[in-house]
């Protein structure tokens, strides 16, 4: 069994249109393998994969890779994937089954207050980023959690490009609809799956993101962000 760590918070409608986008993606990953998968999700709203089969272990390693995992136990020094669930002027909180903190000094994404970089980075809610956990105690004791070396280099490489429009509570397919749909097909290069429903629309060379920003937001029911570079 593999919780994974992206999180599956809309409702409705769109709750069901996620939940078969996410057992296509899960489809794709593991198709090929001697696996069949059961899918559910927790009262916490990640995703709870059980497979069996003679290649179980395999998907469930592919599964883990492609995803993250959310583990019962997090251990000092091991990195993980948490969901941004929410910030402050201490720093940013992650979602890995249990809050996170991540103070800001921490955060090693340059100055400014965790809401200054949140904006800087296109940072949306539920976005699914690694940390190194610290192993914090409640009294406070004990080294504190980072993000992943490899985290803050994926970020800062965001901002080296030719700008992004970063999305949640959508899916891939939809969000490559509506930029279609609002004739923006020739204004970006792909749509990157960040999680489930959090995406990030890579722009083409001259493209404007704010302004892409503006012309989308009102066919996407969405938190939009963009990162200019």
């Amino acid at each position: 069994m593999v919780v994974l760590a992206t999180k599956l918070y809309v409702e409705g409608d769109a709750r069901e249109r996620s939940l078969d986008s996410l057992r296509s993606l899960i489809g794709n990953e593991i198709g090929e393998l001697d696996a069949a998968f059961d899918l559910s999700i927790r009262e916490d709203d990640f995703p709870e994969v059980s497979v069996e089969g003679e290649d179980a272990v395999v998907a469930e390693n592919v599964l883990r890779e492609e995803f993250g995992e959310i583990v019962p136990e997090l251990e000092p020094g091991e990195t993980y994937v948490g969901t941004l669930d929410s910030w402050s002027d201490e720093g940013f909180v992650l979602d890995a089954g249990r809050p996170v903190e991540i103070p800001t000094d921490e955060l090693g994404l340059g100055p400014g207050s965790p809401t200054q970089i949140r904006e800087r980075y296109g940072l949306v809610q539920h976005l699914p980023m690694r940390f190194v956990y610290g192993g914090e105690r409640s009294d406070g004791e004990g080294d504190p959690s980072r993000l992943a070396d490899e985290e803050q280099d994926r970020l800062y490489e965001w901002t080296r490009g030719d700008g992004r429009l970063n999305v949640n509570s959508a899916t891939r397919a939809e969000v490559r609809a509506t930029l279609n749909r609002a004739g923006h097909a020739q204004d970006y290069v792909t749509v990157e799956r960040l999680g489930l429903l959090e995406q990030s629309v890579i722009c083409t060379e001259g493209t404007d993101p704010p302004g892409l920003v503006a012309s989308v937001g009102e066919y996407l029911p969405a938190e939009l962000r963009c990162v200019v570079p």
